[in-house]
């Protein structure tokens, strides 16, 4: 399996990119920045989309790739998030009002992106891959995905906080070669960090131990605030029995 690093911050500056990530160029985890940094190919390639929740910095950049994937007469893109998900995109964002509705562009019959429900926890093949969806813990529905092949896993946590579920399943699957885990505020922020459902190390510490053994489990690190950067980089490099990596804009994995 292969990872594109394309956004993985939690916030936007010239140097920073909110969260998107392709597997093997046909599936994006999150569309944050998925047309601000990936060239036309690159976005006609995907099939897919795994939408972890409604919040702008995770699905504005659907709009632009709906919109260029239109004008170049490509397949349907996928577009897999909980019902809760998807009725807000609806509603609040292809909506014919802030963007056209490109489920119905150019036509019913053929449309631009099609919107495929995901049931939390019931396996689902999309573009390719088993995907699981997992309810996680922030400020609105939100959830986490398990994906695999018959060879590898991969974990992408969306945006959280402590939860208990994610963990449980992630013990329960085979061949689980990485986590990308959410990790926003330094410790001095969590209050900040709690009221907006996010981890910050202390927190994100305490949470990976329900693996069991962390060590055994490759965490690559994302949604750093960049103006706490330095801070929760430094505050997690002092993590004590986990396994752990920060990931920046460009790089790449082979899992």
């Amino acid at each position: 399996m292969d990872l594109r690093v394309v956004g993985c911050h939690g916030g936007e500056t010239p140097k920073h990119r909110t969260s998107a990530f392709v597997l093997d160029e046909r599936m994006a985890l999150d569309a944050g920045s998925l047309t601000s940094g990936l060239d036309l190919k690159l976005q006609f390639r995907l099939q897919a989309v795994l939408v972890s929740h409604a919040h702008l910095d995770h699905v504005r950049d659907l709009a632009t790739i709906a919109d260029n994937r239109c004008q170049a007469e490509c397949e349907p893109l996928i577009v897999a998030a909980s019902p809760w998900t998807i009725k807000v995109l609806k509603k609040h964002f292809f909506n014919n009002l802030l963007w056209p509705d490109f489920s119905e562009i150019p036509s019913k019959a053929t449309p631009t992106i099609q919107f495929v429900p995901l049931m939390p926890e019931k396996p689902q093949q999309v573009a390719g891959y088993r995907v699981r969806s997992v309810m996680v813990n922030h400020t609105i529905e939100s959830a986490g995905f398990i994906v695999e092949t018959p060879e590898t896993a991969i974990a992408y946590s969306g945006d959280t906080g402590p939860t208990d579920r994610f963990w449980e399943l992630l013990q329960e699957t085979p061949n689980l070669k990485a986590l990308l885990m959410e990790v926003s505020f330094p410790n001095r922020e969590q209050k900040l960090a709690t009221v907006s459902g996010h981890h910050t190390p202390r927190t994100l510490h305490k949470d990976l131990k329900k693996f069991g053994n962390p060590k055994d489990l490759p965490t690559l690190l994302y949604h750093i605030k960049p103006v706490f950067q330095g801070e929760v980089e430094q505050e997690c490099a002092s993590l004590k029995g986990v396994n752990l990596g920060v990931m920046g804009i460009g790089d790449h994995y082979v899992l």
